[in-house]
């Protein structure tokens, strides 16, 4: 692939999405996809007097074209057939409210090339179907808003569009994974996508891998309430502002004890215990005052230099003008398709050092007249019926580590790949880590599941040449270090490159491979702080109460938007034969989830909701909250009409958004009174019902019960010879008519399988197989007891 192209270029896709999940669209036509936009004759873009909305459409819509069909003529109809016709994907607006209702069955008997995503809150034929989304109603039936906030008060909704930005990175790499098996067996696909199970997978999965900090918990193992208030990732005051610390190891103490100056009172070992660190209210209190004498940006490089993670608090304004940030052409300005400009994050990734940012317009309203010449990528590859997974013959070498690494060779190996996890005893995944000496945790199990794991010294010099071997053979390498880690042991895409041109290799970062902060530790903590999105999560009144410390946001997205750019790579990649560097800033990932709160910022626009009520309230129980979203007029009069509130409505001052921001308080108060006596589910389905978008909120072990999550097949039991008993974890990453459901292999132990990957790969002889375990370069099992 030459550097200025993009892997999807020649791609055809027919978009008929619009609102939050438009992104899905966007992501494709940023991959070089021609996505064509089909907007109705009865249909209006926002106009010059909802700005917030204009916004909104331009962030999702931006490098797509535009068509418009009358689909009241059979002439329009004929076009709108005729483009799907020559798509490669389609993507339907699914919701109940769609514009255009499409015969899918029909539509699939005569294109059976065709990948079909089908889109909306909640998926086909459940109990939820025919109810409407708003984020916050996805944070709190995903359990997300259970998590976020602080100890004794009100779940906090987390800030911007989160739950739909990260749905559609889950429904991104759906598609893509169901079009390059296309590619490969000449079938189609129908993809039934519901938001909530794509924010359930992407965002914080109840049932997934969590952080090095949890120690191989998981979410489902925390408790009912709210974390105490800065009990991880401490936010400390400074001369300019505020900082944050990760500081979770002895040696991490160690270095902070030196930055401080080596005082005496603090020398003792007991200090290297976190426990005794946050109980003892002298070390914070001389942490405090040694901070308050310098700056963020002072105590940032005092960091570095002795090795402390610690990171700068920075408002979203003032991090995306960071130098860091300008060196790396993070923003850019596009045309907004109504006559103005908007600034937005430049893409959320690099291939071949090219930035995979949007193109600088969002086409007016069917400005453009599709010209679909050649044949689509479709036409590469014709095969049999499938029976196997997409990913089968697919090799991977997995150096990733935590929670990224985990998951970015957890999905390709889910469908099919062959992924080797490479590590050494010397330096362990932070993932393997058990709260009590177990030998594999239920966390690291649901994430490495169907992986092998090959223990090699890459620090030997005949360790670097085995893995080079391994790479000639590979055709995706996986990385998750801080940049320039695998070029430091000679092993970088320079390199590999020259003796295999079809690999593909990504990494992933905190900032990326590039400028002042690359080289910066990549703790989860300290990249929000950096990137703005911790100062965005505190409750409105109260300006010490930041909430993000459980969240591991955005390792399970950014693991994703790795795998979209994979499969993109693959696809490319059967065209042309050669791969081809990614490279992931998790920072820029968050930008640009944040991509429609950049905007609104530039314009000098609130970062408020959308209408009020607008929020989480009390209902009847024991720490039970339900949220409620009123949108518009509309659900302002349908709340109405089923509370009964005919004071309220009559109250003309409320008629109108701008009434029922000033007046928020009042209605509040009101909609408490009326939840009084009513649990969150009976107050979600009267809302429901009626066509308010609202949310009873679950915890974490609700998911199991939840009769919509077990219609979805979401969860499935699993078992690991060396964890007692059966865990939860997630099925499958779609509901797909035709990819197989992923298999249940155990997640391996340490070097479990090194004899067995060098004998698959590169027929190593037993003779030489020892010859390299006695010399230290391979460092299989040292087998544990079973579990019973």
């Amino acid at each position: 692939m030459q550097r200025t192209e993009r892997p999807l270029a020649g791609l055809i896709v027919v978009d008929l999405m619009n609102g939050s999940l438009a992104a899905i669209g966007r992501t494709l036509a940023e991959l070089g996809a021609e996505v064509v936009l089909v907007e109705t004759a009865s249909s209006a873009r926002p106009g010059a007097e909802d700005r917030r909305r204009q916004i909104e459409f331009a962030v999702g819509n931006v490098g797509k074209q535009s068509v418009v069909v009358d689909l009241d003529t059979p002439r329009g109809r004929a076009s709108l057939d005729a483009l799907i016709a020559r798509a490669d994907i389609l993507i339907e607006d699914a919701s109940p409210a769609a514009e255009v209702q499409l015969d899918l069955n029909d539509i699939r008997d005569r294109y059976q090339t065709l990948t079909v995503l089908s889109v909306s809150d909640f998926g086909r034929d459940n109990v939820f179907s025919g109810y409407q989304a708003t984020d916050p109603v996805l944070h709190a039936l995903s359990s997300e808003l259970a998590r976020s906030g602080i100890k004794g008060r009100i779940p906090l909704l987390p800030p911007g569009q989160l739950a739909y930005a990260t749905a559609a990175t889950q429904a991104t790499f759906a598609v893509l994974l169901a079009y390059y098996n296309r590619l490969r067996t000449g079938w189609g696909d129908w993809l039934d996508f519901s938001a909530l199970d794509g924010v359930s997978q992407a965002l914080d999965p109840g049932f997934g891998i969590g952080g090095s900090a949890t120690q191989g918990g998981r979410p489902s193992d925390m408790p009912r309430d709210r974390p105490p208030r800065g009990q991880l990732y401490p936010i400390i005051d400074c001369a300019d502002g505020k900082v944050r610390i990760c500081v979770l190891s002895p040696r991490q103490w160690q270095s902070l004890h030196r930055l401080m100056g080596s005082p005496e009172a603090f020398a003792d070992p007991a200090f290297g215990n976190t426990k005794v660190r946050r109980e003892s209210e002298a070390l914070n209190e001389a942490i405090a005052a040694h901070f308050a004498t310098m700056t963020r940006k002072e105590l940032e490089i005092a960091g570095e230099t002795f090795g402390v993670p610690i990171g700068a608090v920075l408002s979203l304004e003032e991090a995306v003008v960071t130098e860091h940030m300008q060196a790396r052409e993070t923003l850019t300005t596009v045309a907004d398709g109504f006559g103005g400009t908007i600034q937005l994050t430049n893409g959320a990734l690099e291939i071949n050092g090219v930035r995979m940012g949007p193109p600088k317009h969002v086409s007016a309203r069917g400005a453009d007249s599709v010209k679909i010449g050649g044949k689509p990528l479709g036409a590469h590859r014709q095969g049999p019926k499938p029976g196997k997974r997409p990913l089968e013959g697919i090799r991977v070498l997995d150096l990733g580590v935590i929670v990224v690494g985990a998951e970015q060779g957890r999905l390709l190996a889910d469908y099919g790949a062959d992924v080797i996890k490479v590590e050494a005893k010397a330096f362990p995944d932070g993932g393997r880590q058990t709260l009590n000496g177990e030998p594999l945790s239920m966390g690291f199990a649901a994430g490495h599941r169907n992986k092998r794991s090959l223990g090699l010294n890459l620090k030997s010099e005949e360790g670097r040449k085995l893995f080079l071997r391994l790479a000639e053979k590979a055709d995706v390498i996986l990385s998750n270090f801080k940049a320039g880690t695998l070029e430091s042991l000679g092993l970088g895409y320079d390199v590999v490159s020259q003796i295999n041109p079809e690999i593909i290799m990504v990494d992933s970062s905190a900032f990326g491979p590039t400028g002042p902060w690359s080289r910066r530790m990549g703790y989860g903590p300290l990249v929000r702080a950096n990137a703005g999105l911790t100062d965005l999560w505190r409750y409105p009144d109260d300006p010490e109460s930041y909430s993000d410390s459980v969240t591991i946001y955005p390792d399970h997205t950014a693991a994703r938007v790795g795998v979209v750019a994979i499969l993109a790579m693959l696809i490319a990649r059967l065209g042309h034969g050669r791969g081809g560097r990614v490279s992931i800033a998790q920072a820029e990932i968050m930008l640009n989830q944040m991509s429609e709160q950049i905007a609104l910022v530039g314009e000098g626009l609130p970062l408020e909701p959308a209408d009020a009520p607008w929020g989480v309230f009390p209902c009847k129980g024991d720490d039970e909250w339900c949220v409620i979203t009123v949108r518009n007029d509309a659900d302002w009069q349908a709340l109405n009409a089923v509370t009964g509130w005919s004071k309220v409505l009559g109250d003309t001052r409320l008629a109108t958004r701008e009434g029922r921001h000033v007046h928020r308080e009042h209605i509040e108060a009101a909609l408490r009174q009326w939840l009084a006596d009513k649990t969150p589910h009976e107050a979600m389905a009267i809302l429901q019902q009626a066509g308010v978008p609202a949310a009873a909120m679950f915890r974490v072990h609700d998911l199991m019960e939840q009769f919509y999550f077990g219609q979805r097949s979401f969860l499935r039991s699993e078992t690991h010879p060396h964890i007692p008993g059966s865990y939860l974890v997630e099925r499958h990453s779609i509901v797909s008519h035709d990819l197989a459901e992923p298999p249940m292999g155990a997640a391996p132990l340490m070097g479990q399988h090194t004899t067995e990957v060098v004998r698959d790969w590169l027929r190593l002889t037993g003779a030489e197989t020892d010859r390299l375990v006695a010399a230290g370069v391979l460092e299989p099992i040292e087998q544990p007891v079973a579990a019973e």
